[in-house]
C-alpha cells in the first residue's frame, strides 16, 4: 500500500514480547520510526555482508592473525 511523501504503510507480524519492548522504549507513536530504523540498519548490515563476500571471493579469506595484529596496533 503506497502512501504520500515516499512513505509506505505495511502490516508486519512480530512476537508480542518484541512489540511490548519497542512500545516500552519509544511509546506507541514512535513504534513505526523505531521499526523503520531497525530495518534500515539491517539493510546496511546485509549490504556489508554482500561486500565482504565479494571481497573474500576475489581475494580469499581473511587472515585472522593479520586482523589480530591490526587490532593490537590500534589499541596502542
Amino acid at each position: 500500500m503506497t502512501g504520500v511523501q515516499g512513505v509506505e504503510k505495511h502490516s508486519v507480524s512480530m512476537p508480542a514480547a518484541t512489540s511490548e519492548s519497542v512500545r516500552a522504549r519509544v511509546g506507541a507513536r514512535g513504534f513505526s520510526g523505531y521499526v523503520a530504523a531497525a530495518v534500515a540498519r539491517q539493510l546496511e548490515r546485509d549490504a556489508l555482508d554482500d561486500a565482504l563476500a565479494r571481497m573474500e571471493a576475489e581475494h580469499g579469506p581473511v587472515d585472522e592473525a593479520e586482523v589480530a595484529a591490526i587490532f593490537a596496533r590500534l589499541a596502542e
